[in-house]
C-alpha cells in the first residue's frame, strides 16, 4: 500500500470507520447484521474474547514467522478471505478487487458463487490461491457444471455451503424492506435444503480429484461424517450469525471438531474456520486450537468497502503486524510453537457485539 494509504489506516478500527462512511445505511446493515437477535453472531464474538494468554518469557523471539499452510501450500499468514455474497455492493469490482488484493498480499479467497464479477471473472483477476464456494440452486447437472468450471478457471479446491437449507430472518434488512439480497438468493433454495449426505457421496464418486470443503460444519457429529464420506476440509462456521440464531461461537465449536477429525495436523481431514474474527489475537487463538487457516468474512469487507483493493491488503498488512505482535509477547517464534496452555478460560471484560473487538468505534456506533 501506499505511505499515505499507511497513514491514513494505522489500526483496523480506521478502516472499519472508513467503510461506514462511504456504506449507506442499507448496504451497512447488510454488512454487520445477522439474524433475528443476532445472539449467534454475538456468542462468536464471546468465545475469543472468553480466552486468555498464558505467556512465556525469555525466550528468543528476535525473529518471528507468522506464515501458514494451505492445502500444502505455504502462505504468508494463515488467513483466507471468507466468501461473501454481494460484495460488488461495497466496491464495484467485488471478488475481482478482493482477490487481486489477496493475491497480492499473498493468501486464498474463496470466492462465493453469488457475487459478482462470477466464477470466471473472480478467477481471472486472481492469480493467487482460491476456493469456489457454491450455494446449490440446480440438481447434479448444476453442481457438475460448476465443478468442471472451477477446474478449468484454476481453482485450488471447491466448497459447497451446507448450513443454509433455509434462509434465515434477518431482522435489519426485513425491517428496512431492504429485500434486494434475500429474495434473490432465495430462488432455487429447494435444492439447498433437499442436500443430504447422499449427494456428498454422489460428489466423491463423480470427482474424485476434486478437493472438497464442506463449510457450515457446527458439531463433532457432522465432522466425522463428513471424514467418512472422504471430504478433504471441515470448515466450521455458523455464517457469521446469519443462519441459526441461539447457535454457537465457532472458537466454542473448533475443539470438538478437531477431535472428531484426529486431532490437528495429523487428522483425517483439515479444520478450517471462520466467525468473528476481527483481531490478531483471534487468529492465534483459534490456530492454537486446531484450525489450519482461518477465514474473515466481514473485517475485509471494511477494508474493501473503505480503499478497494489497497483497504484489502491493509487490512491483511494489520492483521499480520498483529498476529507478530501477539506471537512475539507470548514468547512464541511461530503459531506452530503457541503451546495449548498457553490459552486458558477467563470471563470476557467486554459486552460481545459485531464490532466489540474496536472499542474505539463507541461512538460511532452511538450514531447508528
Amino acid at each position: 500500500m501506499s505511505a499515505e494509504g499507511e497513514e491514513r489506516f494505522q489500526t483496523l478500527h480506521e478502516l472499519v470507520k472508513a467503510a461506514r462512511f462511504r456504506l449507506n445505511a442499507d448496504i451497512w446493515d447488510y454488512l454487520v447484521g445477522a439474524t433475528e437477535t443476532e445472539t449467534t453472531m454475538k456468542r462468536n464474538r464471546a468465545a475469543l474474547d472468553s480466552i486468555a494468554f498464558r505467556p512465556r518469557v525469555l525466550r528468543d523471539v528476535s525473529n518471528v514467522d507468522s506464515s501458514g499452510d494451505f492445502l500444502g501450500r505455504r502462505i504468508r499468514l494463515p488467513v483466507f478471505l471468507a466468501p461473501v455474497g454481494s460484495l460488488d455492493s461495497f466496491e464495484a469490482g467485488g471478488a475481482a478487487t478482493a482477490g487481486r488484493a489477496a493475491s497480492a498480499f499473498g493468501v486464498p479467497i474463496m470466492v462465493s458463487s453469488v457475487t459478482q464479477p462470477g466464477l470466471e471473472g473472480s478467477a481471472a483477476a486472481t492469480p493467487g490461491p482460491k476456493v469456489f464456494q457454491l450455494y446449490t440452486r440446480g440438481d447434479d447437472a448444476f453442481i457438475d457444471d460448476h465443478v468442471r468450471r472451477a477446474v478449468d478457471a484454476g481453482y485450488d479446491a471447491f466448497a459447497i455451503t451446507v448450513d443454509t437449507a433455509h434462509y434465515s430472518r434477518r431482522e435489519r434488512d426485513i425491517a428496512k424492506r431492504f429485500v434486494k439480497h434475500w429474495r434473490a438468493r432465495n430462488v432455487g433454495m429447494n435444492y439447498q435444503a433437499a442436500l443430504s449426505w447422499r449427494d456428498v457421496a454422489r460428489f466423491r464418486e463423480v470427482h474424485p480429484d476434486v478437493t472438497l470443503i464442506l463449510k457450515g460444519i457446527g458439531c463433532g457429529e457432522d465432522a466425522a461424517i463428513a471424514v467418512q464420506h472422504g471430504v478433504q476440509v471441515v470448515y466450521v462456521s455458523n455464517h457469521g450469525g446469519r443462519q441459526l440464531d441461539h447457535g454457537r461461537g465457532s472458537l466454542e465449536v473448533l475443539p470438538e471438531v478437531v477431535q472428531a477429525v484426529g486431532g490437528p495436523g495429523g487428522g483425517r481431514a483439515r479444520v478450517w474456520m471462520d466467525g468473528g474474527i476481527s483481531r490478531g489475537t483471534d487468529l492465534v487463538k483459534a490456530i492454537a486450537l486446531g484450525a489450519e487457516v482461518v477465514g474473515i468474512g466481514r473485517l475485509y469487507c471494511y477494508g474493501l468497502a473503505a480503499a478497494g483493493e489497497h483497504g484489502v491488503r491493509r487490512v491483511l498488512e494489520l492483521l499480520e503486524d498483529e498476529v507478530q505482535t501477539c506471537l512475539g509477547l507470548l514468547g512464541a517464534t511461530s503459531l506452530a510453537a503457541v503451546e495449548r496452555n498457553q490459552l486458558v478460560a477467563a470471563p470476557a471484560v467486554t459486552a460481545p457485539h459485531v464490532h466489540s473487538a474496536f472499542p474505539l468505534l463507541a461512538e460511532l456506533e452511538r450514531g447508528y
